[in-house]
């Protein structure tokens, strides 16, 4: 008996069903999914529909193709950086019944469309519909459902295919975390994002950006969402070339789905990755490269491991990558005063040191290790800066040039990148012995957010005073800065560099004495919040 594609989208129907019963939270979050889905649906058929009803065919001609593409991009984007793969639809599920490529393909296509997300597009976007009815009648309103029609089409097929290209690694633990870094990296960029629109919509220039629309509008992205504006406008030899593209289109991604469909049915990968892993030795494979084949290198490769995968330490990690994203670029296209992107630089190179004034409170009991070791303190602390910095100083070299280039005083750069890394050495020279004097214990817990009561209290005044530290310890760079003028430019980076090392030298030779001394009382204190 032939499979039809009705009984995937009943099977569809079905798991969320079941999935739903008896479990209150679950019917909550659907349930507000569904709300802010619908008023989304609301929003985008008002919009489009306004446009029409005002009569301006060239807005129209801009918003649609422009948003259609949006739309298109959000479909193939989120499901890898937030969502994931929709298990519900996951090919394996299907590994061991004996279906056809293309019945499988034909299915899942449908029941794709089934779902929140595709009936929430597809109703926003039939505002479009509604304008073009209004602007060209009748016609131009049915081959705007037509391509409105291929434009969800589009959006499932290339979601499906990404996601089942992808089925294997978006379920791998690197994989998330790299989802969390982008996701992170995109939520810090929205304060920068919405900066930079305003001043581009200012000075936009309409009629070039015009011409980028009416060229993204014979691409597979836009050309779904202009079909109907054609007709209205007289163009309607133009109607069955965008469905030849847009059909093609989806043509070559069910192919390429349906050829990646077998690996995703069994989970496999390339099996390089694992080959080059086994013909590496244990000590390669845990401390990278450039990094000494002794107790420091593998020290430091333990806390690389650790900031990234420790889910309290990426957290950690995430808010100063927003923090630092966010600050510099907002102080340099508001236009602040020559030294205001320099203040700001030094605080976020602050702040990212101060990471480590709780740096053993990280571990708790685990640190027993290293004391049953005998690891010697100067080792420890340097290999937990140099851990740490391997992640913050690349963000904070990028930051600091863009923060030259963008008010355009990109000369300034290098003596920029000086001052925050003498901030930065300053920091861990004051961050070393507060982590070694004044350390608590955290709780055990996934959260990253989770804190011991009083250890917020706790964490705060360790910060506030790192940063006051520190930015009292970087002022005589910034005087000379001052005092300096241009000749600041020239020597800037070397002292420093000079400076913040020098720094680090003096707040090592300062903390590990009182680590050796204090091993057994430290690890007393973190693991409290353990037992």
């Amino acid at each position: 008996m032939a499979v039809s594609a009705r009984y995937f989208v009943r099977l569809k129907l079905r798991l969320l069903a079941n999935g739903l019963r008896g479990r209150t939270q679950r019917v909550t979050l659907f349930v507000i999914g569904a709300v802010m889905a619908a008023a989304a649906a609301v929003s985008g058929y008002a919009l489009f529909s306004v446009i029409g009803v005002l009569g301006e065919q060239r807005a129209a001609e801009v918003v649609f193709p422009l948003t259609g593409s949006a739309i298109v991009l959000g479909w193939l984007f989120l499901p890898l950086i937030i969502f994931g793969v929709d298990e519900s639809l996951d090919p394996a599920r299907f590994a061991l019944l004996p279906l056809r490529h293309v019945t499988l393909v034909r299915g899942l296509f449908a029941a794709s469309l089934v779902g929140v997300p595709a009936i929430a597009t597809f109703a926003a976007t039939l505002g479009m519909v509604h304008a073009a009815a209004t602007l060209g009648g009748f016609f131009a309103a049915t081959v705007e459902l037509v391509g409105l029609t291929g434009g969800i089409l589009l959006c499932a097929a290339l979601s499906r295919a990404v996601t089942s290209a992808f089925a294997t690694a978006l379920r791998s633990r690197r994989s998330r975390d790299l989802a969390t870094v982008a996701l992170a990296g995109s939520a810090a960029l929205l304060g920068p994002l919405q900066l930079g629109l305003r001043s581009a919509i200012e000075r936009a220039d309409w009629q070039g950006i015009g011409h980028v629309v009416d060229v993204l509008a014979w691409t597979p992205l836009g050309a779904p969402y202009s079909m109907g504006l054609d007709v209205a406008a007289g163009r309607l030899w133009a109607v069955p070339i965008k469905i030849v593209v847009v059909g093609a289109t989806i043509a070559l991604l069910l192919w390429w789905w349906s050829g990646s469909l077998e690996k995703a049915m069994l989970g496999a990968k390339s099996g390089s990755r694992e080959r080059a892993a086994s013909q590496r030795t244990p000590v390669d494979q845990l401390v990278p490269r450039w990094l000494p084949r002794n107790r420091f290198g593998a020290l430091a490769g333990r806390e690389m491991r650790y900031w990234w995968r420790e889910t309290r330490r990426r957290a950690t990690l995430i808010s100063f990558v927003a923090v630092a994203l966010f600050l510099p670029v907002l102080v340099a296209v508001s236009g602040g005063p020559a030294g205001a992107s320099g203040a700001v630089l030094v605080f976020v190179a602050a702040l990212a040191a101060v990471s480590l004034t709780n740096q053993f409170g990280f571990e708790g009991s685990a640190y027993a290790a290293n004391v049953v070791a005998g690891v010697p303190g100067r080792v420890e602390l340097a290999a937990r800066a140099t851990g740490l910095s391997v992640y913050v100083l690349p963000p904070l070299l990028v930051i600091s040039v863009v923060a030259s280039v963008v008010p355009g005083r990109g000369a300034a750069a290098p003596a920029l990148i000086g001052t925050v890394l003498a901030a930065y050495g300053v920091a861990l020279a004051v961050a070393m012995p507060i982590s070694v004097r004044a350390a608590y214990a955290l709780p055990d817990s996934t959260s990253p957010f989770a804190m011991s009561s009083g250890g917020g209290t706790a964490k705060g005044l360790l910060s506030f005073a790192a940063l006051i530290g520190a930015t009292i310890a970087t002022a005589p760079l910034q005087i000379g800065a001052w005092l300096l003028g241009d000749v600041w430019l020239w020597i800037g980076l070397p002292v420093g560099i000079a400076y913040g090392a020098g720094a680090f030298v003096l707040g090592l030779r300062i903390a590990a004495p009182m680590l050796d001394d204090r091993m057994p009382e430290l690890l007393a204190t973190v693991s409290a919040g353990s037992q």
